[in-house]
């Protein structure tokens, strides 16, 4: 996507924070003046802090980075940075000195956190509620009033998450699969098989298992779009979709069992791949539990947010 620019006399402001919300789907960024005010933003390839343990990874990721901080530095330089990054672990010093130095910053100037806290931030103040968030992965985050980050789920997909697009992209290959074991060519009579062969290039079974083990998780994950598309004539994807919502409910009701009720907000672009997976999530939740469907902004979020940090 390219770049959005605001007014000219927003930018007068002066560049005071860049967010960053880096997903494996995409990574989006903005830019806040010193008075909050959004002056741009934009989005370059996803990445995850995972890729970090190859060296193709890491290439990619830099690659990321430096392509982001092209596109910030037409607009302005920022002062301070709060990046929100996906799988965020023990690299994070050099994830932060990267950062530092494509900006041209201090790497003290760059704060590094996972991006769910920022779109937990995004979402509620501290204490006052939980997210359930669906992208390429999926997680139920709860940031006390002690500013304590509490998690159900987020795992990782080789482990689980639940109800996200690698998620439903893996059930429905495994389906898929296991129809062709029972019945070979059964493919051709499914919309769904028809519309996941599509999107990878082909029934062969070496395209199936190159695409699932071979791609970075994100594009995986983009197969839920095919999956999704297909829903409205084949009862196999519309089922996958509603066990999705069973899934993400599955976070909401962990957290309020162990910190009691409290608003929902579910997020992330999976969510809002088909209508069934809110309308499931709801049904599988008690009453009692209010649920806010929304289109989280975390990149927007994380720019206000290093616009303020002192």
């Amino acid at each position: 996507m390219a770049p959005t620019t605001r007014p000219p006399a927003a930018r007068a402001a002066g560049m005071a924070g860049l967010g960053i919300d880096a997903g494996g789907t995409r990574t989006r960024w903005a830019l806040a003046g010193a008075d909050g005010a959004l002056v741009a933003e934009g989005e370059v390839a996803g990445l995850s802090a995972l890729q970090m343990g190859s060296a193709a990874g890491r290439a990619s990721v830099h690659a990321s980075f430096a392509a982001l901080a092209q596109a910030v530095l037409q607009h302005g330089a920022p002062r301070r940075v709060r990046a929100g990054l996906t799988g965020l672990g023990g690299d994070g010093a050099t994830l932060q000195d990267w950062l530092a130095r494509l900006l041209g910053l201090s790497p003290d100037a760059v704060l590094l956190c996972s991006d769910i806290e920022i779109a937990c931030l995004d979402s509620f103040a501290p204490g006052q509620g939980y997210l359930v968030y669906a992208g390429t992965g999926s997680i139920g985050a709860y940031i006390d009033a002690d500013h304590a980050f509490h998690r159900a789920g987020g795992r990782g997909v080789v482990l689980d998450d639940g109800g996200g697009g690698f998620w439903i992209a893996r059930e429905a290959l495994r389906q898929i699969w296991r129809h062709e074991d029972e019945a070979p060519g059964a493919w051709q009579h499914s919309a769904m098989a028809r519309a996941v062969f599509a999107h990878i290039g082909g029934s062969d079974w070496d395209l199936s298992r190159q695409f699932i083990y071979g791609q970075e998780r994100g594009a995986v994950g983009r197969l839920a779009l095919a999956v999704a598309a297909s829903a409205a004539h084949d009862g196999a994807a519309l089922a996958i979709l509603q066990g999705a919502g069973v899934e993400l409910a599955r976070l909401a009701r962990a957290l309020t069992a162990r910190f009691g009720v409290r608003p929902v907000v579910l997020s992330g672009r999976a969510s809002h791949l088909h209508p069934a997976i809110e309308q499931a999530m709801r049904a599988a939740l008690p009453d009692t539990l209010q649920l806010t469907h929304t289109h989280g902004q975390a990149h927007q979020a994380a720019a206000r947010l290093a616009a303020i940090d002192p």
